[in-house]
């Protein structure tokens, strides 16, 4: 639950800077200089352009955790089962042997999304946030077509 405290107020301050922001770029095109224009053109988009990443992020957020619940549901939610080092972080080659299990468990039912989500874990404990969230999407899109 912390962590969509910290999620909810940090969107909510990072939306209250898409609108300052916003405001200044209408300021700055409102003073009728070249360069203070082009300034504000640019000063205008990056909200925009900050909204949107934030609307896709939330929306992706949203899917994985409802993947989440269905999956607990079923119990089929994977196990904590990685050895961890004195310090609390996960031992790599625990993560890579729970990998291993999740990557051949995913090619044996590579249309199962709960498979996907799975491997998506796995991806994450072993620090490959860009696969982690790879494979999510994966496992969201088989969702979403059964």
């Amino acid at each position: 639950m912390g962590g969509k405290i910290t999620y909810v107020f940090l969107a909510t301050v990072l939306v209250l800077v898409f609108g300052v922001v916003g405001m200044e770029g209408v300021l700055l095109l409102l003073t009728g200089e070249p360069a203070a224009m082009g300034m504000g053109a640019v000063a205008f988009l990056l909200p925009l352009v900050g909204a949107w990443f934030l609307w896709k992020n939330t929306r992706f957020a949203r899917r994985a955790n409802r993947l989440a619940a269905e999956l607990e549901a079923e119990g089929g939610l994977p196990v904590d089962e990685l050895r961890r080092t004195q310090g609390g972080r996960v031992d790599r080659d625990s993560a890579d042997e729970v990998f291993e299990r999740r990557k051949a468990e995913t090619e044996d039912t590579p249309d199962d999304w709960r498979c996907w989500f799975r491997l998506a874990v796995a991806y994450h404990d072993a620090r490959d946030t860009p696969r982690a969230r790879q494979a999510m999407q994966r496992a969201i899109t088989l969702h979403e077509a059964a």
